[in-house]
């Protein structure tokens, strides 16, 4: 009889848990739909035939650049209707690699597929580099206009980025004014106009440039990833985690990352024209979720070429060592647009700011226009965070650089709810920055403060 009766008690709780976690929404009101909660790996048995490296007289050896080898195998995969290009335990040196429609990645553990470290094997194509569309260097591992592409494994995407970071800061030395695209390196990983995107398993490590790009996708899962670079003894230069470039629809799930540089960045154009070039674009739909972090710039950063960000969920996250747990850059050269941004169930200690709002004037450029851009920033919501850092409050009023027309951002409709912080500085919230800003619950250095 007992169990007779519990059964039925149980459904009905599963039910309403599911139905509960079904009507989800994303900070705006819309639902979230349920893709975001189908989070399998990649199953490599469904993807076609495997073709490993070795048996295609690709060699385990980690002196000889075997760039044409690999990708023969990948355009023999292809040719023969698709399949999975398994790199096995050993290391593999290689310039650029160019994926197509029905061919897959998979690294076995031990597996180790490294970049060159010579820039000649890197060509120059049209592609997506900081907010623009022009020739630069192909990445490491490429896929364009791809419909399922898969990364997955156990194994270890190395970028080999020693010499490309001493080269960037002895050029900074020579000269302090050269752009980051100066210093001629490769990205790790650039996926374009490409639907249906999962890596998973992986670690993606010392990159040259941006470890992870993602351009005009739809529908992206990043799940269970490692992705590094150095902060000592060499810094390894603008050394992102994932760039999300004009996407819709992204999830990134059960992550590690620890990088020289923004962990989680959303791009998207730059410039005073940038809303009206139909290349650039925004994000909408994006999930970071279970995630930890170690030292980055950034644990999520809106900028610095971004010009549309709406329904960015950052959620049940720890944090250490990270200089800024949301930073919000906002380029006086073009126009940009930040909303429905949710913040929600973080941990973090050794932290350099809780919120980071700062006029960004990095390589500064009108391109002939005469008036600055205006932005907004609204509906930005922050709760359930508890976190030991330098700054609480570090917001800066709009900049007015000169003889130009003032540039202006407006900040509105900020919530900060259930905040327990710890702060050395940066104590007390200028209510004058930000229009209609909600306070529920929240204690500075244990000290309660208010509307």
């Amino acid at each position: 009889m007992k169990i007779s009766l519990s059964v039925p008690f149980l459904l009905v709780s599963i039910i309403l848990q599911l139905h509960a976690f079904a009507q989800e929404n994303f900070p705006d009101g819309t639902p979230i739909p349920d893709w975001f909660r189908q989070n399998n790996t990649a199953d490599m048995n469904k993807s076609g035939k495997r073709y490993r490296i070795t048996d295609y007289n690709v060699k385990n050896d980690s002196t000889v650049i075997q760039t044409e080898k690999l990708q023969a195998v990948i355009n023999k995969a292809h040719d023969n209707g698709g399949g999975v290009i398994v790199i096995p335990k050993g290391t593999f040196l290689s310039g650029s690699l160019f994926f197509k429609q029905g061919t897959h990645l998979f690294l076995e553990e031990g597996a180790r597929l490294k970049g060159s470290d010579d820039i000649s094997n890197f060509p120059l194509v049209m592609t997506r580099m900081e907010g623009q569309t022009l020739k630069y260097f192909a990445a490491l591992v490429n896929a364009d206009c791809l419909d399922g592409f898969t990364i997955s494994g156990k194994g270890t995407l190395d970028g080999n980025g020693l010499r490309y970071w001493k080269s960037f800061w002895l050029r900074r030395q020579f000269n302090p004014n050269c752009t980051n695209m100066d210093e001629m390196r490769p990205r790790l990983v650039y996926v374009s106009k490409s639907k249906n995107v999962r890596i998973s398993g992986i670690t993606c490590m010392n990159s040259p440039f941006w470890t992870t790009h993602f351009y005009k996708c739809e529908n992206v899962k990043l799940l269970n990833l490692r992705i590094l670079s150095s902060k000592t003894p060499v810094k390894a230069p603008s050394t992102d985690a994932v760039d999300i470039d004009g996407c819709k629809n992204f999830l990134i799930k059960n992550c590690y990352m620890s990088v020289n540089d923004d962990a989680v960045a959303l791009k998207g154009g730059k410039g005073p024209l940038a809303d009206k070039d139909e290349r650039n674009g925004g994000n909408e739909n994006i999930i970071i979720e279970d995630c930890t972090y170690g030292f980055c710039h950034g644990v999520l950063t809106l900028g610095s070429e971004s010009i549309h960000n709406r329904n960015v969920i950052l959620r049940r996250i720890k944090i250490q060592n990270a200089v800024r747990l949301l930073w919000l850059k906002m380029r006086p050269d073009t126009p940009q647009e930040y909303e429905y941004v949710l913040v929600e169930d973080v941990e973090g200690t050794d932290v350099g700011n809780f919120l980071f709002i700062r006029p960004w004037t990095q390589f500064f450029d009108l391109k002939g226009e005469k008036a600055l851009r205006n932005s907004i920033c609204r509906n930005i919501t922050m709760r359930n965070i508890k976190l030991d850092c330098d700054n609480f409050f570090n917001v800066g009023a709009s900049d007015n650089r000169g003889n130009v027309d003032a540039f202006t951002y407006k900040l509105s409709n900020f919530t900060f709810e259930n905040l327990n912080i710890t702060a050395k500085r940066s104590l007390h919230i200028d209510t004058s920055i930000v229009e209609n800003f909600t306070l529920k619950n929240v204690t500075v250095n244990g000290k309660p403060i208010g509307n």
